[in-house]
């Protein structure tokens, strides 16, 4: 090849038309792959054709428009008029996420309805460049259109577009929806709700806008359903439609946005009310890359977009995820509200009374009216030494209306439960949106037993996977307070909540009896969304592989727990016992079970090799387990103990032995502890049938016959009924903030479970921990443990610090402590006394921030 063909070849204009042509074909081929051979569209174009006059409208065609009046019309025009009979069967893959935004708002306003008094038959949509009307009829999958909806205006501003759509409304026989070709800052409803009621509406008035007008009595409340799918990203005066879509959506009503984005998770991290971050954060490439690419037709990528949408709104859901079939497009959905809860409505003299109300109930504090004052909100902060006892939440809610900022997406949701927290934070972040339990291992039953809880009782407990939660909720308690510092265990619990809430028990059975549901995704949007916090909806978005998911084994086979029964079930595999592995499960009496287990299994699951390399591994034991090193310890001293018989000076204290001497012993320590655990289970509690905890690791699910309480067809029409959670708070903090922020002698129960074993023997920490249960401790109050020591050393902190301790449950001689039998003990300390005062400062005029000053 000699040197001129070779520049030929190598020349800019080759090289262009070579990466066109590849383009070209990359494109043709996904849409061959991608779209249905048969397609209905408004044009008899086939699939080829279709593709032609859309890569041509897209890549090829120059664009126009810029050197007329009006410009952005025109340039529409420009864009879509060559592809408009086309647009649907070209956009079906392209625009991905426009289902999930019509299903999530029409869950939204469904909730709406079922819980309205009055059912109102003035319901108005507004779909915000709306095009070809594709939103409209797709919505019919949801809720009947011409049934639902009084009134339906699409505006869009090319007539290409809404002449499409109106072929498209003309076939449907929907006269209550209107096209309204016009551009979207200057529509109002009362141009055309007071107006003609013919398919084609009246001229609007060319002044009218929303821009310093208020409604007068007589005007039209305002939609109760704005939607824009794909759109904003294409009008390039968006501060002022968006300021126009406030003023346009009814006050209880709800917007749904569908788009295209990019952004650095940089530029949120001093925003609280965006509704959550998971999977937000777009890469320096990809930001670069989208912005440029989707230039070319003028499609607008910057931030500002939906920051300024978050920022006019508050955020009801936020979801965000990637568009593979042309590469990791990314998008949004996004559900918001009026900046201004609903919940304030109803008060409208208070309108931040929700505000105090919530704040009372999360802090057991009593509830008092906000109190009207002039006093600036630095003269509240000067003043109030020391102050009344706030949660973080109204913490928040101050900082965010002082700055005239929406307020964080917890206050929008339907239900009180969640209460917010601040998912940046590196105590949160660290668990990398994993929860370490799938299912709880306290026996409720024992619980029961001992705590005897009624409807006077207000209730601390770890979350950890919820189930206990929902067990001391069959008793009624006055409050619940579920605590723990993993989100990712509150959104599991927020999850199981949301489920009574809105499925039937048979779904609920799929869900959280065999862990599995092929529709879960659809349950997620049409369903379990109203009922979900921003941040759980999101999470449960991003993880619904995990009941889908034909190959994986289902919600008990995953969290950090997950490891060990893998290990389990690959031994069982590798060395021949899984068959009797179900053998043991399908046993009808305790001497079956007991010859199954220790002829067949036991010799092989409880050998000290295994032991030794495996289950004594430390990094082993806290990640599947979830045992931290101060725990391991505690067992290791208890083995020391009862090892020196003769040695009476030998402590069951882990300060009482070296870390030399503690690690020395560790592998027999874990597997006499392993022998204590596992053999008096196998010789009180038939597996297959009274014993859940055993059930799910070795099945993978729970059964008809054994399952835990809250999963009882009675339970789920107990925990069904509308007010059931009204008293669940779920706190995403440690035991000791939330503690801290609870009015004193409020508590009558906490439930800590084995945290207290966390803590470094013998620290201060503890003391302050003990110190601070006391305090939010009524007299007579009680704390509910369990530990991996027969008597941890922080039994007598608690006993030195007003308690009277009771040892409920030990190990001692082959025994159970209950059906779990995971704990060396299980004790139950009585408060008796106050170690410090109960006179909290309560708001006055002088120190109570008067929230009705500072307006959204």
């Amino acid at each position: 090849m000699d040197s001129l063909t070779l520049n030929i070849l190598l020349g800019p204009h080759v090289q262009i038309f070579l990466v066109g042509a590849t383009l070209f074909i990359l494109i043709g081929i996904i849409f061959a792959r991608t779209f249905p051979r048969t397609k209905q569209v408004e044009e008899d174009h086939n699939t080829f054709t279709s593709f032609l006059r859309f890569f041509y409208a897209s890549f090829l065609k120059p664009h126009t428009g810029d050197e007329t009046g009006n410009g952005q019309q025109d340039a529409l025009e420009s864009f879509y008029q060559a592809q408009a009979g086309v647009y649907d069967a070209t956009r079906k893959r392209l625009l991905r996420g426009r289902e999930d935004m019509l299903e999530l708002v029409a869950a939204q306003l469904v909730n709406k309805a079922s819980n309205e008094r009055t059912h109102d038959s003035k319901r108005i949509w507004v779909d915000i460049g709306g095009g070809t009307g594709w939103n409209i009829e797709a919505m019919s999958a949801f809720v009947s259109v011409p049934d639902f909806f009084s009134s339906v205006y699409l505006v869009d501003f090319s007539p290409s577009l809404c002449e499409v759509a109106r072929k498209r409304f003309a076939r449907l026989g929907w006269s209550n929806v209107k096209v309204i070709c016009q551009d979207a800052r200057t529509f109002r409803l009362e141009d055309h709700e007071h107006g003609s009621e013919s398919y084609e509406a009246a001229i609007p008035s060319p002044t009218s806008n929303y821009f310093g007008t208020q409604r007068d009595e007589g005007s039209v409340g305002g939609a109760e359903l704005l939607t824009l799918s794909y759109s904003l990203s294409m009008i390039p005066d968006f501060y002022s439609v968006i300021d126009s879509l406030s003023s346009l959506l009814a006050p209880a009503g709800v917007i749904g946005v569908v788009d295209f984005y990019v952004q650095s998770i940089v530029d949120l991290s001093c925003r609280n009310y965006t509704g959550g971050a998971i999977n937000r954060h777009v890469n320096w490439f990809a930001r670069h890359f989208w912005r440029a690419w989707f230039d070319i037709d003028r499609v607008g990528l910057e931030a500002g977009r939906r920051d300024y949408l978050e920022y006019r709104f508050g955020s009801v859901l936020s979801a965000d995820s990637r568009n593979y079939l042309l590469g990791s497009i990314p998008y949004y959905v996004w559900i918001g509200c009026s900046k201004r809860p609903s919940s304030f409505l109803a008060t409208p003299s208070y309108p931040h009374e929700i505000v105090e109300r919530l704040d009372a109930a999360v802090t057991e504090s009593p509830y008092l009216s906000p109190i009207n004052h002039t006093k600036a909100i630095s003269t509240y902060v000067e003043r109030s030494t020391p102050p009344e006892l706030r949660s973080k939440a109204f913490d928040a809610a101050v900082v965010n209306l002082s700055a005239n900022l929406p307020l964080p997406s917890f206050f929008y949701q339907n239900h009180h439960w969640r209460i917010y927290y601040d998912d940046t934070l590196k105590k949160h972040a660290q668990f990398k949106h994993e929860y370490i339990y799938a299912f709880t291992w306290e026996d409720s039953r024992v619980d029961h037993r001992l705590l005897k809880l009624d409807s006077h009782d207000v209730v601390l407990a770890i979350t950890s996977a919820g189930d206990n939660i929902l067990s001391y909720a069959l008793s009624s308690p006055a409050r619940i307070h579920a605590v723990d510092l993993n989100p990712n265990q509150n959104h599991l619990l927020e999850l199981k909540v949301a489920s009574y809430t809105a499925l039937s028990y048979v779904d609920f059975w799929k869900l959280f009896g065999e862990g599995k549901h092929a529709n879960f995704r659809s349950l997620l949007h049409s369903r379990l969304s109203p009922h979900l916090s921003s941040r759980a909806f999101q999470y449960w978005v991003n993880n619904a592989h995990i009941f889908e998911s034909k190959q994986g084994r289902g919600l008990y086979d995953t969290g950090g727990s997950r490891h060990a029964i893998r290990v389990v079930r690959l031994l069982a595999v590798a060395l021949g016992f899984r068959s009797q592995i179900k053998k043991l499960l399908q046993a009808k009496t305790l001497n079956e079970q007991r010859e199954i287990w220790h002829s067949k299994i036991r010799p092989l699951l409880m050998s000290r090799l295994l032991s030794y390399f495996i289950v004594s591994s430390e990094k082993f034991l806290w990640a599947a387990l979830g045992v931290p090193h101060n725990q391991l310890a505690m067992l290791e001293a208890d083995y020391l103990t009862s090892e020196s018989i003769t040695n009476t000076s030998s402590s069951s204290l882990p300060l009482g032995h070296s870390e030399k001497e503690l690690n020395s012993s560790r592998g027999q320590a874990v597997w006499e502890y392993m022998v204590q655990t596992l053999d008096p289970v196998i010789e009180t509690s038939l597996i297959g049938d009274d014993n859940p905890y055993y059930l799910v690791c070795l099945q993978g699910s729970y059964s008809q016959r054994c399952h835990p309480d809250y999963l009882k067809p009675k339970s789920h029409q107990k925990l069904s009924r509308g007010s059931a959670f009204d008293g669940l708070r779920v706190h995403t903090d440690e035991i000791n903030e939330v503690v801290n922020r609870l009015a004193p002698g409020t508590l009558t129960v906490a439930v800590i479970m084995d945290s207290m074993d966390w803590f470094d023997p013998g620290a201060e920490a503890a003391n302050v921990q003990i110190s601070k249960l006391n305090r939010a401790l009524k007299l007579g109050g009680r704390v509910l443990l369990r530990s991996a020591a027969l008597k941890p050393w922080y039994i007598a902190h608690f006993e030195s610090l007003g308690f009277v301790a009771k040892r409920v449950g030990a190990r001692i001689g082959n025994t159970c402590i209950d059906r779990v039998n995971m704990y060396a003990s299980c004790y139950l300390l009585t408060k008796v006394e106050n170690i410090t005062p109960l006179t909290p400062k309560l708001p006055t005029r002088e120190n109570s921030v008067d929230l009705d000053q500072l307006e959204i």
